[in-house]
C-alpha cells in the first residue's frame, strides 16, 4: 500500500464496471493508484432513514472505514439517495480524518443521458478522492474541487484540479506523511 492508495468499493449493488470506470480520471486527475476492492457492501438498508427516504452517508462511511487497512484511504461508489443532517440531499461525501469517501450515482443521472450522468459520477470521484488526499474546496467553478450543490454543477467541472489545487496536491505530497489513524 501506497499513502497515494485510493481502494474502490461497490456499495448497494452497484456493478464493478461502473467501480473500475473510475480507475483511469482518478490516477489521470490526482496521481493517485486507485484499486478496487474485491470485497464490496452489498446492502445498505441499515443506514435507511425512512422518514427522509434517504441514506445517511455517516452510517456507510463507517462500514467503508472497517473494509479499509490502517492508513488506506477508501472511496465507496452507491446508487442511493443520499443525505447529512440540514441538508435536502449530497452526492457524496468525504472524511478526511477517517479516510473515507462517498459518491452516489441517485441524483447525478437526474436531467442527463447516460454518459452525462458517467462524467458526472466520474468528476464527483475525484473530487472526493482529492478531499480524501488533502484538497480543500475551491472556489473556480470549472475546477473538479468546487462544491456540488446540484447535480448539473459537475457539467461545468474538468475532471482536473485548477492550476492552483494541483499546485497544492503537489505540495502535499513533499509534505511527510501522516502516521496512519488507527
Amino acid at each position: 500500500m501506497t499513502d497515494k492508495e485510493v481502494m474502490l468499493v461497490a456499495v448497494g449493488g452497484v456493478s464493478a464496471a461502473l467501480v473500475k470506470d473510475l480507475e483511469a480520471p482518478l490516477a489521470t486527475s490526482l496521481g493517485c493508484r486507485p484499486v478496487v476492492s474485491r470485497v464490496g457492501l452489498p446492502d445498505v438498508k441499515y443506514a435507511f432513514n425512512k422518514d427522509r427516504g434517504q441514506h445517511h452517508t455517516q452510517a456507510i462511511l463507517r462500514r467503508l472505514q472497517g473494509l479499509a487497512a490502517p492508513g488506506q484511504r477508501v472511496l465507496g461508489v452507491c446508487d442511493v439517495d443520499l443525505f447529512v443532517p440540514d441538508t435536502p440531499f449530497v452526492v457524496g461525501e468525504a472524511e478526511r480524518e477517517s479516510r473515507a469517501a462517498l459518491v452516489s450515482m441517485f441524483r447525478l443521472r437526474q436531467g442527463t443521458d447516460p454518459e452525462g450522468a458517467r462524467r458526472r459520477l466520474q468528476c464527483e470521484a475525484v473530487h472526493h478522492a482529492g478531499h480524501l488526499l488533502g484538497l480543500s474546496f475551491c472556489e473556480d467553478a470549472r475546477c473538479v474541487m468546487y462544491a456540488t450543490a446540484q447535480p448539473a454543477d459537475a457539467d461545468r467541472k474538468n475532471l482536473q484540479p485548477c492550476n492552483t489545487c494541483r499546485n497544492e496536491l503537489a505540495r502535499l505530497r513533499t509534505r511527510p506523511a501522516a502516521p496512519p489513524v488507527e
